[in-house]
């Protein structure tokens, strides 16, 4: 039968369940893009023995046209065809915009900011990011007299309300969005390098003026006013080197100094502060949903050779060398009984630009140690589909004690469909159900298909979906 070649191998991989996230765009106004296609989709995942999947519910698309008015229609058809599916359902709540494919945050947040663009985070240049409020927002009245927090509640209960046949039987997680794309960050690298580029170092976010404010009101409360006129001066741009200043110099660099001291102290705490308020709203609308709530960190493994760190820095986890700053972001969401979401599970340190001083295993080995001490669940991410030996990264990272909750595969599509990858994505699966078989061994029922089988209908998948 399927399910003993390719269902539930949960209890055989340390309860660690496995889900395949929609499209980013799969749902439009009030209407599922693909309907078909996903159709098709859902069916192929659970003849291959996923638990589920994870489905993206954009503010920009649910609160679109004004403040308190909701269409939930496209995304509650999704919920009820993953039901009629059998598969279970992880639900992110995206407070934030996507550029690829296009979705921004809702009008009248983005009519708002049109005459007070400090509602968003801004660069040393006062560019403004236009891609999710800035976190010195939270708590003050800049969306028509409420505060972002109140907003994001509203909205939360606003779900919880509408979902209510689905909580806790289909949708068994709720991811909770805290900043760009959706992670516990600041937009310090805006844009999207080349994959043969040296990144730079990235750019610190406190120049919109609330975050100034914030900033000036901890250097008197410190004694220190000069040093809260704004971020390190001599720190470099975007797509600078590390090296092309010296706030991140390895030895004698700014950042050792007093005053980096004081400065990334502050700008981190700031963030898990944010993390700590958004979560706990989670906590609080979700507690008796029957429900696991997940937050998500990045991996920002650029850099991590270093002593400084300068990628870490700047996205606001002061974490270097000489210190443990993961301690401090697991211990927040130990605090609210929330799991960590860590992307990246798919990249080893033998395919990154030797330039870039990279290591995501040794980071990601970091921060589940982190995890681990504080007893936070983890679950897995890759960063993209296709990436060289993703899959076996992947299975070795889902051996290991750096993942202990769930794997969630990013995403499907025309790419995640295509002959070249999907095979490679059945036999991963096979392999960590029932890895003494080989393909040519798989039984078959007359009149059964099977997950091999359903490699045949990726053609037409192919074709329809959309590759997120």
């Amino acid at each position: 039968m399927l399910s003993r070649l390719f269902g539930c191998f949960i209890l055989q991989l340390n309860r660690i369940r496995l889900f395949a996230g929609l499209p980013l765009d799969v749902v439009s106004g009030g209407s599922v893009n693909q309907f078909r296609a996903i159709s098709a989709g859902l069916k192929a995942l659970k003849l291959l023995g996923l638990e589920g999947v994870e489905l993206p519910i954009w503010w920009g698309v649910v609160e679109h046209e004004s403040m308190g008015k909701y269409n939930w229609s496209g995304y509650l058809t999704i919920a009820e065809m993953v039901r009629k599916a059998g598969l279970k359902l992880y639900v992110t709540l995206c407070f934030h915009a996507s550029s690829q494919p296009k979705i921004p945050l809702p009008e009248w947040v983005l009519d708002i900011g049109k005459t007070k663009s400090n509602i968003f985070f801004k660069d040393r240049a006062g560019k403004p990011y236009r891609g999710c409020l800035s976190l010195a927002v939270d708590e003050l009245a800049v969306l028509n007299g409420k505060t972002p927090m109140e907003v994001y509640q509203d909205f939360c209960e606003s779900f919880k309300s509408a979902f209510s046949a689905f909580i806790g039987s289909t949708i068994t997680g709720i991811t909770m969005g805290l900043g760009p794309d959706g992670e516990l960050r600041y937009p310090s690298h805006r844009g999207f390098a080349k994959s043969d580029t040296v990144p730079g170092a990235g750019e610190f976010q406190c120049y919109d003026k609330n975050m100034l404010h914030l900033l000036k009101q901890h250097a008197e409360a410190c004694g220190k006013p000069k040093w809260g006129l704004g971020g390190p001066h001599n720190a470099p741009a975007y797509s600078e080197l590390p090296t092309a200043n010296t706030f991140f110099k390895d030895h004698g660099g700014s950042w050792e100094s007093p005053y980096g001291d004081f400065f990334l102290s502050w700008y981190s705490s700031q963030l898990i502060a944010h993390g700590d308020r958004l979560l706990s709203l989670a906590s609080l609308v979700f507690s008796d949903s029957a429900v696991n709530i997940f937050g998500k960190v990045p991996l920002m493994h650029s850099w991590h050779g270093t002593r400084s760190h300068p990628s870490e820095l700047t996205a606001g986890f002061y974490n270097t060398a000489t210190r443990k700053g993961y301690e401090e972001v697991a211990e927040m969401f130990a605090r609210n009984s929330c799991k960590i979401i860590l992307p990246g599970m798919d990249q080893s340190d033998k395919y990154q630009l030797k330039e870039s001083l990279s290591s995501p295993e040794s980071l990601l080995a970091e921060i589940g140690t982190a995890c681990n001490k504080h007893g936070v669940g983890i679950s897995g991410q890759n960063s993209t589909v296709g990436a060289p030996d993703g899959l076996k990264q992947i299975k070795k990272n889902m051996l290991s004690e750096n993942l202990n909750d769930s794997f969630i595969f990013q995403r499907i599509g025309a790419q995640f469909f295509a002959p070249e990858h999907f095979p490679l994505f059945i036999e991963f699966v096979r392999k960590l159900n029932q890895p003494e078989l080989h393909s040519g061994n798989l039984p078959t029922k007359e009149g059964t298909t099977t997950a091999t089988d359903s490699v045949h209908t990726r053609s037409n998948l192919s074709i329809h979906m959309q590759s997120a």
